[in-house]
């Protein structure tokens, strides 16, 4: 398993894990900052300067995954990771490729009082793998300019994420100690993230539109991987893609179809590295009532949320490609003719 500290910078982690691999056996540390110092090491300097933090490069994300799965089938054990995760979409990323290699994550995160951390900073160094033109600055203009996305954070989604430990009071070695003694009695629970096993090839995915009363679509919120999407899934094997699509939006939103959906757009997605492609299909799966839409349910830990948006608003939540999926399926939808796409552009 992992365990992965979280807080705002200043609060510990490091130090804390470097305790808390001496209380647990057979466990080891794992820094993504180093990972963070290879990654701007290997990258063009034009295009570290695109972003502003080594978190916001996808290899980044992509790396800590990978390395801190090889650690493990290489180690076993307990993997004990300090790094603040402070964008949801990146924790989704993450831990939900980490619960696609069946590994198990237990996420705490060390909150000391802001007075105390505003402190811890004062006395900090800037580490060393602030890459991106901040390093010059000093370490209390970079520590204090996240105090504030931590803060956000805390207010939106960390909280109710992670088990909470204030180490206002406490030393590493305490706070380390309370660590071991919560995992041993069952405390801090594990993530609950659906486990989807990543692909070894091309597949088949079926999603389903479905829209209220004023013609705004469902979109939902994964808790696995980042950025909003349409109810549907992977088609199964044997399975037929509509089925697939009709079983899945019951199996995420409580909401049961009647008959076969029909087909809006046909998409081949090409494979980009690590990702392999594949069809993607979407149907319409009709206009629901409002006494229908107010019982969509969101059964399990696959997804966080949902909403009914309009096009413009789709295209603020939803990443890019599915966007231009969304948007040809609505013009499908307007001209009642399914369309063929590849990479979300119509051909013939």
């Amino acid at each position: 398993m992992i365990v992965w500290i979280n807080g705002a910078f200043g609060a510990g982690k490091t130090t804390t894990a470097r305790e808390l691999i001496e209380l647990i056996p057979n466990s080891t540390l794992f820094d993504p900052e180093d990972i963070g110092a290879a990654v701007v090491r290997l990258l063009p300097p034009k295009h570290l300067a695109e972003v502003g933090d080594f978190q916001d490069l996808p290899i980044w994300r992509r790396l800590v995954i990978d390395t801190a799965a090889a650690m493990l089938a290489e180690l076993g054990g307990t993997l004990v990771v300090p790094m603040t995760l402070l964008r949801q979409e990146y924790r989704d990323e993450i831990f939900g490729g980490l619960a696609a290699r069946r590994i198990s994550v237990r996420h705490l995160l060390l909150a000391p009082a802001e007075t105390i951390l505003r402190e811890r900073i004062a006395g900090r160094e800037t580490p060393p793998t602030l890459p991106l033109g901040q390093s010059g600055q000093g370490s209390g203009h970079w520590a204090y300019d996240r105090i504030e996305p931590y803060r956000a954070a805390l207010a939106s989604w960390l909280v109710a994420d992670a088990h909470l430990i204030d180490t206002s009071a406490l030393t590493p070695f305490e706070t380390a100690a309370r660590i071991a003694e919560d995992l041993g009695t069952g405390t801090v629970p594990v993530c609950d993230i659906v486990q989807t096993p990543e692909p070894t090839a091309e597949t088949v995915a079926a999603g389903v539109l479905l829209f209220d009363e004023r013609d705004r679509v469902l979109l939902v919120d994964p808790t696995y991987k980042a950025g909003w999407e349409f109810p549907g899934g992977v088609v199964e094997p044997g399975e037929a893609p509509a089925q697939a699509g009709v079983r899945e939006v019951a199996e995420e939103t409580g909401i049961h179809l009647d008959g076969v959906p029909r087909l809006l757009v046909v998409d081949w997605e090409p494979p980009v590295p690590p990702g392999y492609g594949g069809l993607r299909l979407l149907f319409d799966g009709g206009r629901l009532d409002s006494t229908v839409a107010r019982r969509v349910l969101l059964p399990g830990p696959e997804l966080r949320g949902w909403c009914f948006a309009s096009e413009a608003e789709a295209a603020e939540l939803l990443p890019p490609v599915r966007y231009e999926r969304l948007k040809w399926a609505l013009r499908a939808r307007e001209r009642g003719a399914a369309l063929y796409l590849e990479a979300g552009i119509p051909i013939g």
